[in-house]
């Protein structure tokens, strides 16, 4: 069995992580979300993978490599043009687009093929699907979800009749303009016909032109409705959300590393917790060379990255800190995702260090307030 990985997009709305790493490799308990789906797809029988690639293409492709680790096939399709100097230029050409050059270039859709964006988490029964796909003789399925009518913009939203067939596919329409609040999850099927209609040469994406394509010309295009979990990275707020459901264990499928010290605490190697005043409720995860000092309070749901340091006195709950984060003296961190320079809110607000007064910060891993904090007068 075929499957391919949408893998290069810039990730634009879970800035600042995507700065440094493409959105596939953000990390979830420790590892990208891309090495789960990979994972799943082993599980169900997959043993090829194509992935596209563009942005910050390298940082996918050393990771992954040609995928022996996982018992897998991966082979990579790069979008974009090498300078005469020999700069290489990241250009996407559209998520269909992406799959008709791989067509084109060395025919990899012979196939029913399995289709992922790289940037949710799943559990998805792959085998029912595809014997759902097979029995109405579809050109293309696609697996979706019904999303509250207030989430309908960031989807592509799926219109059907009584049998499941596609009639209309919106591509994040507004709520008014929303003809249903059945949403794509990034999970498709496709025949090579389906491949075959998508023009060479052009940018061309699945879902605002190959859905629409299917639709009006009446193909037998068929949604499917199925349960499952589905943790959608879309957003930070969205990065967010889904730790703290994989933290409080409510995804089976993923498990807290570590060393269990105390009820709801893990820890990774060599970690130093001075446990005189201090307080850790779980869940909470301490990565590897952690230091905690003495008065310290954690509460959880949270992920403290490797090589971080959390000074005395300071509060942290529900928050996220990448590694080698240093939390001040008596600071207060609360439902903030911090990434070397920049700190994001639950709401998704997002602060560079620069955006904060003289000695807020004493470099670029310091983390002197919160949110909580910006109200009262800034600590001498």
């Amino acid at each position: 069995m075929k499957a391919m990985i949408l893998a290069a997009g810039k990730g634009t709305r879970v800035r600042p992580l995507t700065y440094d790493v493409p959105k596939p490799m953000i990390p979830l308990l420790g590892k990208p979300v891309m090495a789960y789906l990979v994972e799943h797809l082993a599980k169900h029988g997959v043993e090829q993978i194509m992935v596209n690639v563009s942005y910050l293409h390298e940082k996918i492709e050393e990771f992954f490599g040609e995928g022996h680790q996982f018992g897998v096939q991966i082979g990579y399709s790069f979008e974009g043009y090498t300078k005469d100097d020999g700069e290489v230029v990241p250009e996407p050409i559209g998520s269909a687009g992406g799959m008709k050059k791989i067509q084109e270039f060395g025919g990899f859709f012979d196939e029913t093929t399995i289709v992922l964006c790289g940037d949710a988490l799943i559990d998805l029964d792959l085998g029912a699907a595809l014997a759902e796909h097979k029995a109405k003789g579809a050109i293309a399925s696609v697996i979706t979800r019904e999303v509250p009518w207030d989430k309908v913009s960031s989807y592509g939203v799926v219109v059907t009749d009584a049998d499941g067939r596609i009639t209309q596919f919106q591509e994040k329409p507004s709520q008014e303009e929303a003809k249903s609040n059945f949403i794509s999850t990034g999970i498709y099927i496709f025949e090579p016909e389906a491949i075959d209609l998508i023009p060479a040469g052009v940018t061309f994406d699945i879902g605002a032109d190959l859905f629409p394509l299917l639709a009006e010309r009446g193909l037998p295009f068929y949604a499917q409705s199925r349960p499952f979990n589905w943790l959608d990275i879309g957003t930070m707020s969205d990065y967010w959300e889904v730790l703290q459901s994989v933290l409080t264990g409510e995804v089976q499928h993923m498990h807290v590393p570590g060393t269990q010290v105390r009820p709801g605490v893990w820890t990774g190697l060599n970690t130093s917790i001075d446990w005189d005043g201090t307080t850790i409720e779980g869940p909470v995860y301490i990565g590897s060379g952690v230091r905690i000092e003495a008065g310290v309070t954690i509460t959880g749901p949270c992920w403290i990255g490797h090589g971080s340091h959390i000074c005395e006195g300071a509060e942290i709950v529900r928050s996220v800190l990448f590694e080698y984060t240093r939390v001040l003296h008596d600071v207060t961190l609360q439902e903030m995702i911090v990434f070397k320079e920049y700190s994001v809110d639950r709401a998704g607000e997002m602060k560079h260090a620069s955006e904060y007064s003289t000695g807020e910060w004493l470099n670029a891993r310091d983390r002197r307030r919160s949110r909580r904090a910006e109200a009262t007068e800034p600590q001498p």
